[in-house]
């Protein structure tokens, strides 16, 4: 009889070490003059059989846990294995009888750096192979590591013992992979990966899309299965123009919006609330997964798997359709710029720096303790890119907020002097980040027309909302630091300096068209010992609380979007602390229900006043009714519309009303008062002009009319031209 193939103990050895780069051209089915040797893996068995066309081939164990053995015929058979422990025979499969479940294009274009939707190949997906005996489930896993010495996959499926299941590697590509037969979804399981310094590391997937409840760190095997019912939304989107759209954004940190909540309460609770109110988007603080909840999710260790602090991937989508069904926009913080340093996650994945940047002065955030992504690394920008996408189309997200753009941009971002070497150039610009940028941008918004991308960049950098064929980074959308940090500074001075700064509310409209912006007041402003946006309100408490109304309204009338941190929209008192709810307690005071409904009242207004939004990013949409008043601590400005509407804004940021203020107008008629700050169910003390104003005065402020109004203390009010006179004027 024909005997088995012959393998060298020194490569079974590699084998059973883990240190085999093919463990397939050794274990699984091999013809060989006329017949098949068969050689299984299966580590402390006490006997295996081969189950082939009704016939029981016992098979000899060679060595360490090798078993070898023929079967007669030049065709391989399709067969199954019986493996007996403890004296117990199991039925089982053959994970080396099965081909990669990748194909040539995949590995091109992983090698290339440009596979649009790699999650769909690599990490762990439930797989059907047709057999002659019937369809064999299971999973097929894949993960890049290319400088690795071996790489096996150990899981619940295996008792955690990696011995029993070594991948293989797919040539250059850098990718491992190996189908494992009869397992599915639920699965929790890691890569060992011996690595290029001979050190075997257990590590989380890159690219799984579920994990275990931190602080356990194993992957999850996760199909989904949930069905959309946002098609109306879906559609819409596409053909959706963010600049000439209002957008009111709600910032949320999931795990203490209200404490205790799931994916799918909140679902019910947040998106009732945020109806209530009027926001036109959420944004949520990052939901990838993260290992330390005090990182806010900023840190984040699986970027394909959103945190399971809240329920399941199903769970998240539930959430976002529920949200779109109810015509609310989703926006998700996204961290490409930093990953930190856990060994099971990303860092030094293959025994070297391969996702990280192998120069330290490229590589690690001196201030954060993390890692920097390898932006000239082909493999590492498809990754990001792919996970950009991920969002964008597996969780019908709407836009993605980029963090920490800044960090990115420059090599000298938090260094010393000595601490980083220039570009190629000589300059401190990370052309491999900016690269990176403009393709991430290029890329999403072809692929997924009507999102944006939105950046938070702290500096003066030219053209981030530049479309990258016009050499900018190409987000659509860019956080207007400056604008918050002037603005927070002047309303904690004291009224009565006020006018002593008073360009600190005027000097952003002197660059507001330069990009496309968000004014944002985030959870960055009411942490670390900032204190909370009410407590930035100079002056006593009345003071501090209309002066917080008249600001929402000078934000919402200022050309920009808006973005708010969740509990500024009902004055929390406290600093927020991620580790307990908002105090919602306030709301059974009146000065708190006060702030809320003013909130409220803006959204529903905004919302419906093109004049507000429509000309965002067109400079003919505002002028200056006059921006000088520092006397008075008075701003008062015009927005309008594509079809000639109006809306006039006045703030009096001092803290007594101004009585017989003549202002310029540019229309004749009613002009209807449709957002006073100051008005009593707010809290205020009712300063206002009676539901609207006649201008039919003499020509001021170069405009063609003018009227005498009154402007309440610390309030802010909002005139939409209605065209006609009121009536009750003559």
């Amino acid at each position: 009889m024909t005997s088995a193939i012959s393998i060298n103990t020194a490569e079974l050895d590699d084998l059973v070490d883990g240190k085999h780069s093919q463990p397939h051209a050794i274990l699984g089915p091999h013809p060989h003059d006329g017949s098949v040797t068969i050689r299984v893996l299966r580590p402390m068995a006490e006997s295996v059989t081969v189950i082939a066309d009704g016939n029981s081939i016992p098979l000899l164990h060679e060595h360490r846990g090798v078993w070898v053995g023929i079967i007669a015929g030049k065709e391989v058979p399709d067969y199954r294995l019986s493996v007996t422990y403890a004296g117990e025979a199991i039925p089982a499969d053959d994970p080396y009888r099965f081909l990669p479940s990748l194909g040539d294009i995949d590995l091109h274009l992983i090698g290339e750096g440009l596979h649009e939707q790699m999650w769909q190949v690599l990490g762990a997906h439930t797989h059907v192979f047709d057999s002659s005996a019937g369809a064999v489930h299971g999973v097929s896993f894949a993960v890049w590591a290319p400088n690795a010495h071996g790489v096996r996959v150990v899981g619940s499926f295996n008792h955690w013992d990696a011995q029993a299941h070594p991948m293989r590697s797919l040539g250059s590509s850098g990718i491992w992979e190996l189908f494992v037969p009869d397992i599915g979804d639920g699965t929790v399981y890691k890569f060992a990966v011996l690595g290029a310094d001979g050190i075997w590391r257990e590590k989380a997937d890159p690219c799984a899309f579920a994990t275990e409840l931190p602080p356990a760190t194993g992957s999850i095997v996760f199909t989904p299965h949930y069905v959309w019912t946002d098609e109306e939304w879906m559609t819409a989107r596409e053909h959706r123009d963010v600049l000439s759209s209002p957008m009111s954004i709600y910032e949320v940190h999931l795990g203490s919006w209200r404490a205790g909540l799931d994916y799918r309460a909140l679902a019910d609770e947040l998106t009732t609330y945020l109806l209530q109110m009027g926001f036109t988007h959420v944004e949520f603080m990052p939901v990838a997964e993260h290992p330390f909840g005090g990182s806010w999710g900023y840190q984040v260790t699986s970027y394909f798997a959103p945190t399971s602090r809240f329920g399941s991937p199903d769970d998240l989508r539930y959430l976002i359709d529920t949200l779109h069904q109810a015509g609310i926009g989703v926006l998700i913080d996204w961290v490409p710029a930093h990953f930190p340093k856990d060994e099971w996650a990303l860092a030094r994945f293959d025994g070297t720096a391969l996702y990280e940047h192998p120069d330290p002065q490229r590589g690690e955030h001196p201030d954060w303790g993390t890692l920097v992504f390898n932006f000239g690394r082909s493999e590492v920008r498809n990754f990001l890119v792919a996970n950009a996408l991920f969002w964008l189309e597996e969780f019908h997200v709407d836009g993605l907020r980029v963090d920490a753009v800044a960090s990115m941009l420059y090599l000298d971002y938090s260094r010393e002097p000595d601490q980083w070497t220039p570009n190629e150039y000589g300059g401190r610009e990370n052309l491999q980040a900016v690269e990176f940028l403009q393709q991430m941008n290029a890329t999403a918004y072809r692929r997924v027309p009507g999102i944006v991308t939105i950046a938070e960049e702290s500096t003066s950098w030219p053209g981030v909302t530049r479309p990258t064929y016009l050499g900018g980074l190409g987000f659509g959308l860019k956080w207007d630091m400056g604008w918050m940090h002037d603005s927070l500074d002047y309303v904690s001075r004291e009224p009565i300096f006020r006018q002593f700064h008073h360009h600190e509310l005027t000097f952003a409209m002197m660059y507001a068209y330069s990009e496309h912006f968000v004014l944002p007041i985030s959870h960055d402003e009411v942490v670390h010992g900032k204190g909370s946006l009410i407590n930035k309100m100079a002056g006593d408490r009345w003071q501090q609380l209309a002066t917080m109304r008249a600001y929402c309204a000078f934000m919402w009338a200022h050309p920009g979007k808006k973005l708010l941190f969740m509990g500024s929209e009902f004055a929390q008192s406290a600093e927020w602390n991620a580790d307990k709810g908002l105090d919602w307690w306030l709301l059974d005071h009146a000065e708190h229900r006060g702030v809320a409904q003013v909130v409220a009242d803006i959204n529903a207004v905004y919302a419906h006043t093109p004049p507000l939004w429509q000309r965002d990013a067109d400079p003919g949409g505002f002028a200056w009714i006059d921006a000088n008043d520092a006397s008075n601590n008075a701003y008062s400005w015009l927005r309008y519309d594509h079809d000639g509407g109006a809306l006039a804004c006045v703030v009096n940021m001092s803290a007594v009303p101004l009585y017989n203020y003549r202002l310029g107008l540019p229309h004749t008629g009613y002009w209807r008062e449709v957002l006073n700050t100051d008005a009593h169910v707010y809290g205020g003390s009712g300063v206002g002009n009676m539901g609207g104003i006649g201008a039919d005065g003499p020509s001021w402020h170069g405009l063609a009319t003018s009227a005498d109004i009154v402007v309440p203390p610390l309030g802010a009010i909002w005139l939409i031209y209605e065209g006609t006179p009121n009536p009750e004027m003559n």
